[in-house]
């Protein structure tokens, strides 16, 4: 090729044929269907680089009910409105399922020479951490870019130009890539090497030929899912090892003091003014377009909700939604368990408040064995990465734990089935998960501090009405914080 992105291999694939290779690939496809391996498949690269001729050649003996191809749009106006990956998460495959992208995550760091490198740094993380977690999570990744020199790039377009299909083919970035190509090539160069993860690796295909393309693009398809195939074996025998490294060294919970308190007089003086400041604040949030997720967990019976309502009390309805967060459902575990929490991240303005959250995988999965100990024991890292997408984003990310000792929570479980109004809160399930008292806190110990990249607030609520003043004055101090320091870097 005569531009400098190259794979250094020769095309490995082309005395098969393109339909046996497909009928193979399908064959695959099938026995990762029936496994219940899910594959991610990224098709990049040059405009006009014949990415919708291999994808068509990639899908052709898959079963229609077990793919779908997403197309991005470019106009991405909306997209901006919430973390850069999300709406990469919210597409990720199902167990046993494919999907592919045309275009892809990456199109956005592609198509834009003007991203600093603070930005590109920083996104490229978001991408690591991702793929990364797919990867840990038994998906089978495979990316391709597609690589074609600038002649042939014109041709094409010309070509399309043409075509009756041309606004479906061809918008401005083909006639940008064309007039500035050597800047895009190494442009692209330099990401590709950036995102060549050992987990993820690129291959990389001469696409000046579309058949020949697309014969290599079939037979590394193949390779790749016989790999991948094998390795998730590997990885579903090594998810029996219960072994960690994890050394406790402190507890968090043994030292807190847990019955403050404060009297009806001081509650009633303080909780009207400080909703009032809750309310202005948010309205704030939503004006400077700014979104706000707050996180609230705890002990069985510790007043999460009790919290939450006292302060949310004075707020626009239409400014957020509380996600009462439960036992996931088919459609939930069908994928990792990070899709339904960014699935529920609020745009840009607004505000999602979790009662229970993503911090599940490592208190009940961990506790009750829904997941194997390695799944957990690395989730510390992928909700820590999370997280650092939503802030990196510009969101306020605020963590409440609210706890109560054992004594209170049993006056609190027999209160709730005394009283008729409250007995729907009073479950077998509460009941048995007391019966682990010990096993629970050492996860929340654990929770706490080693997911303190947005700081845990840690609320005593033994008392309820000191708790829910408290969880309000922490808001406003933190929300005002964060507009503060917004505030200052939009100065500097």
């Amino acid at each position: 090729m005569t531009n400098t992105i190259s794979t250094g291999k020769k095309f490995q694939f082309q005395d098969f044929k393109r339909a046996d290779l497909a009928n193979k690939l399908g064959r695959m496809a099938r026995i990762c269907s029936d496994l219940n391996i899910p594959i991610l498949i990224i098709v990049d690269g040059w405009e006009s680089s014949g990415r919708g001729f291999v994808i068509k050649d990639l899908t052709r003996d898959f079963a229609a009910k077990d793919f779908d191809v997403a197309v991005p749009d470019k106009d991405d106006s909306w997209d901006k409105s919430y973390p850069f990956i999300r709406k990469f998460w919210v597409n990720i495959p199902k167990k046993g399922k494919v999907k592919l992208f045309d275009r892809s995550f990456y199109y956005k760091l592609f198509e834009n020479l003007t991203l600093s490198e603070k930005e590109i740094a920083t996104k490229i993380a978001s991408i690591k951490n991702t793929e990364k977690a797919l990867f840990d999570d038994q998906t089978i990744i495979i990316k391709f870019f597609l690589n074609i020199d600038k002649d042939v790039q014109k041709e094409r377009i010309k070509e399309l130009r043409n075509s009756i299909k041309k606004n479906f083919y061809i918008d401005g970035m083909d006639d940008a890539q064309q007039t500035s190509y050597p800047a895009y090539e190494t442009h692209f160069k330099k990401l590709l090497k950036a995102t060549d993860f050992p987990y993820a690796p690129w291959d990389i295909i001469d696409s000046n030929d579309r058949k020949a393309a697309s014969k290599e693009a079939l037979g590394i398809a193949i390779d790749r899912l016989s790999q991948g195939i094998e390795r998730v074996i590997r990885q579903r025998k090594e998810n029996e090892n219960t072994q960690r490294s994890y050394k406790k060294t402190k507890s968090i919970l043994k030292k807190l003091d847990l019955n403050k308190t404060i009297d009806e007089e001081t509650y009633q003086a303080k909780k009207k003014k400080l909703q009032k400041q809750v309310a202005d604040l948010m309205y704030q949030y939503y004006e400077k377009g700014i979104s706000q997720v707050l996180v609230f967990e705890g002990v069985d019976a510790a007043g999460k909700d009790g919290a939450i309502e006292r302060l949310i009390k004075e707020v626009d309805p239409r400014l957020y939604t509380v996600y009462g967060i439960s036992a996931p459902s088919k459609e939930e575990l069908d994928r990792n368990y990070l899709w339904r929490f960014y699935s529920k991240l609020p745009k840009d303005g607004y505000v999602s408040i979790f009662s229970r959250s993503w911090y599940g995988r490592v208190m009940v999965e961990r506790v009750e064995g829904y997941a194997k100990v390695n799944e957990w024991d690395r989730a510390y890292g992928e909700i820590t990465n999370m997280e650092k997408e939503i802030t990196d984003h510009g969101s306020l990310v605020i963590k409440f734990f609210l706890t109560i000792d054992k004594d209170e929570q049993l006056k609190r479980f027999e209160d709730r089935e005394r009283n008729p109004d409250k007995q729907y809160k009073i479950t077998d399930e509460d009941w048995r998960n007391r019966q682990k008292w010990d096993a629970y806190q050492e996860a929340m110990d654990e929770m706490l501090i080693r997911t303190n990249y947005n700081p845990w607030v840690i609320v005593a609520t033994n008392q309820k009405k000191y708790a829910r003043i408290k969880v309000m004055e922490e808001y406003i101090r933190l929300a005002k914080d964060h507009l503060e320091k917004i505030h200052q870097k939009t100065r500097a």
